[in-house]
C-alpha cells in the first residue's frame, strides 16, 4: 500500500476491527449458499425466495418499517447477552427475564393513572426493575453458592413462564374470556411514526440503550471492572476488583436490558400482556445476535437487522415463493455455527499458543 509522508495506513486502518467483521460476512455468506443449496434441492428458486426476502424487507416504507419492529426486541436481547458475557457469563434466561417484565409493564401500565412524561418512564423502570431481579438472582446465587447461571437461568425462564400464565389468569386477567390483561392507558404508550404501521419510539429507546451500554462498557470504571473480571477473574481479585460484586450486578443490568425487550412488546405493540403458551423466542435469538455481533453494541445492532430481517421475509418467502419459513431457520443455524466455531477455533489457536511459550520458556 503506497505510503503517503506523514501518515500511516497501517494505523489508520484498525485490522482487529476488519478480522471481526470478516467471519460473520463470511458466515452469513455461506448460510445464503447452503440456503440455497437446500432450496433446489426442494425444486424451489432460490433467487426467487431471496428476493422476496429483500423486497418484503425493503421494499418500501412499511416494509422498512416492520423489519425495524421485528429488530427491536432483538436489539435489547442482544446487548442482554452481550453484557453478561463481557463478565464472563452466559445468560441464557433472557426469556423469563423477557415475560416479568412483559406483565410488570402491563400492570403498571394497566393499574395506574397518571401523566404521560410520568407514567412511559415508570413502566420503564418498573419492567427494567423486574428483569434486574430476575437476572440477579441468578448472578447472586453464582456469586455466593457457585450454581452454574446457566442451569439457573434456564429454571429461571420456566418459573417465570408459569409465574406469568398463572398472573394473567387470575388476580391481572381483564374482564371477558380473553386471556389477558386489561388494555394499558395511552398515558403508558409508545406513539407509533405513521398509521398503518407498528413501529413506535421503542426503536429509539433501542438506540439509546446500545449508546449506554457501550459508554458504561468501555467509558466507566463499572465498564472496566465488568470485563477485566470476563478476560479473568482470578488477576482481576488479585487486582482488587471484587469479583462477585460484579457478576452480580452483570446479570441484574442484563436482566434489565432483556426486560427492556418485554416493556416495549407493551408498550409500542401489544398494548397489553397476552397469556403466553411458550416461550417467544426474543431471548433465545438474542443470543445468536450477540454471537454474530461480537458482543459490541454496533455489531449487535446490525446482527439485529439481519435477523429482523430473515424474521420478516420468511413468512413472505413461504407465502410467495413457496419455500418453507423453516429454511430461514435453517439459515439462522448455519449463521451460529459458523461463528460460535470462529469462537472455538480462536480459543483452541490461543491454547496452542500459550503452550508453545510455556515450552519455549523452558528450553
Amino acid at each position: 500500500m503506497k505510503e503517503v509522508k506523514g501518515f500511516e495506513w497501517r494505523k489508520a486502518i484498525n485490522f482487529q476491527l476488519l478480522g471481526n467483521l470478516v467471519v460473520p460476512i463470511i458466515a452469513v455468506i455461506f448460510a445464503m449458499v447452503i440456503g440455497a443449496i437446500f432450496m433446489v434441492s426442494i425444486g424451489a428458486n432460490p433467487f426467487e425466495a431471496y428476493w422476496v426476502l429483500v423486497k418484503s424487507s425493503f421494499g418500501g416504507t412499511r416494509n422498512i418499517f416492520e423489519t425495524l419492529v421485528n429488530a427491536t426486541p432483538l436489539i435489547f436481547t442482544g446487548l442482554s447477552v452481550a453484557f453478561a458475557f463481557r463478565c464472563g457469563l452466559f445468560n441464557i434466561g433472557g426469556e423469563g427475564q423477557f415475560l416479568v417484565a412483559y406483565i410488570t409493564a402491563a400492570w403498571v401500565g394497566a393499574f395506574f393513572n397518571m401523566p404521560m412524561w410520568i407514567h412511559i418512564p415508570l413502566t420503564l423502570l418498573a419492567a427494567m426493575l423486574a428483569g434486574a431481579i430476575w437476572g440477579g438472582i441468578p448472578g447472586l446465587l453464582k456469586a455466593k453458592l457457585g450454581v452454574h447461571e446457566v442451569i439457573s437461568t434456564i429454571m429461571f425462564n420456566y418459573i417465570g413462564l408459569y409465574l406469568v400464565n398463572l398472573l394473567i389468569r387470575t388476580v391481572l386477567m381483564a374482564p371477558g374470556t380473553l386471556p389477558a390483561t386489561p388494555k394499558i392507558a395511552k398515558t403508558a404508550q409508545f406513539a407509533r411514526f405513521i398509521r398503518g404501521s407498528r413501529l413506535n419510539w421503542s426503536i429509539f429507546v433501542a438506540a439509546l440503550a446500545a449508546l449506554i451500554i457501550y459508554w458504561i462498557l468501555w467509558k466507566t470504571t463499572i465498564g472496566y471492572e465488568v470485563r477485566a473480571v470476563g478476560l479473568n477473574p482470578f488477576a482481576a481479585e488479585y487486582g482488587g476488583i471484587s469479583v462477585a460484586r460484579n457478576i452480580i450486578l452483570a446479570m441484574a443490568i442484563s436482566g434489565a436490558l432483556s426486560g427492556l425487550a418485554g416493556a416495549s412488546q407493551v408498550m409500542g405493540l401489544e398494548l397489553r400482556a397476552l397469556q403466553p403458551f411458550g416461550f417467544i423466542g426474543h431471548g433465545f435469538t438474542g443470543i445468536a445476535v450477540a454471537l454474530l455481533g461480537k458482543n459490541h453494541p454496533v455489531g449487535i445492532i446490525l446482527g439485529a437487522l439481519l435477523f429482523g430481517t430473515l424474521q420478516r421475509g420468511a413468512n413472505m418467502m413461504q407465502s410467495i415463493a413457496g419455500v418453507p419459513k423453516e429454511v430461514i431457520h435453517i439459515i439462522q443455524a448455519i449463521i451460529i455455527f459458523f461463528v460460535a466455531s470462529d469462537y472455538a477455533v480462536r480459543k483452541i489457536y490461543r491454547k496452542i499458543k500459550a503452550k508453545q511459550a510455556k515450552r519455549e520458556v523452558n528450553e
